[in-house]
């Protein structure tokens, strides 16, 4: 299922989630799942309940876009779908959009700008409300983000 912000707040309000969402997977973890690594991250990602994670539209671009690169690797391709199909999938919205807007440019004002693709996603997950599960420490510069590391133990 995709899901825009104004959606998510709704269904939360509602009750219309059996578990909202509360986490959003940066790339580099789903990434890290699909190709099996870290024990630490496949332990906490089954203890979790998939309706409590969520995935970016971006992040579901740039997965898509590696296996684009790798036309052989079905198993991975495989793996993505499912992974995709079992969690909730947000869309990219205008809320995203004013969030990362004002984001980036006070990242730039603090003199710690970061990647566009980082920027969207943090700013995805902070119009949405959660905590981003990551391990790319460059985001421990975005004061507001919460997040996770589910690659250690």
């Amino acid at each position: 299922m995709l899901y825009g912000a104004a959606r998510i707040e709704r269904l939360r309000r509602s009750g219309g989630f059996r578990v909202p969402p509360q986490y959003l997977l940066d790339t580099n973890i789903v990434s890290y799942l699909l190709k099996r690594q870290f024990p630490a991250l496949r332990i906490q990602f089954e203890r979790v309940t998939a309706a409590a994670i969520a995935i970016s539209a971006i992040t579901e671009a740039e997965v898509l876009y590696g296996l684009a690169l790798k036309p052989g690797a079905l198993r991975l391709r495989f793996a993505a779908e499912a992974l995709f199909a079992s969690v909730t999938r947000v869309v990219w919205d205008s809320e995203a959009a004013r969030c990362y807007g004002s984001l980036r440019a006070g990242q730039e004002h603090k003199g710690k700008p970061q990647s566009t693709e980082d920027m969207l996603i943090a700013s995805h997950a902070l119009s949405l409300g959660l905590t981003l599960v990551t391990h790319d420490k460059a985001f421990s510069f975005i004061d507001e983000l919460k997040t996770e590391d589910w690659t250690v133990g």
